[in-house]
C-alpha cells in the first residue's frame, strides 16, 4: 500500500496512562486504521527524525453509548505504541 506518510500518524493520544508511558520512552499515537507497523515506523522516523525500536498497534472497537437520553456510538480507531531507546524524548509533541 503506497501512501502519503503525513496522513499515517493522525495525532498524539494524550491520556494519563500515555503520559506515564512517555516517561519510559513509549509514545502513543492515534493512526490511520489501514496503516501497518512498518508504515507507522517510517512515518514516525520522517516526522520526528528518530528511529523507533518497536511499534505495537491496538485497534479499539466502536462502542454503543447512551448520553443525555440519546443513543449513539463512539467511532473505532487504531492506536500505535512507539518504543524508543531509553532516555529518548520527543520535544515537539
Amino acid at each position: 500500500m503506497k501512501k502519503d506518510l503525513n496522513s499515517v500518524i493522525l495525532r498524539p493520544h494524550i491520556t494519563e496512562k500515555a503520559t506515564f508511558s512517555a516517561e519510559k520512552s513509549v509514545y502513543v499515537f492515534e493512526v490511520d486504521a489501514r496503516s501497518s507497523k512498518v508504515l507507522i515506523a517510517k512515518a514516525f522516523e520522517q516526522k520526528y527524525k528518530i528511529v523507533p525500536l518497536k511499534v505495537a498497534t491496538v485497534t479499539i472497537p466502536a462502542k454503543n453509548v447512551f448520553v443525555r437520553g440519546k443513543r449513539g456510538s463512539k467511532a473505532s480507531y487504531k492506536k500505535a505504541y512507539v518504543y524508543l531507546k531509553a532516555g529518548t524524548k520527543i520535544e515537539n509533541l
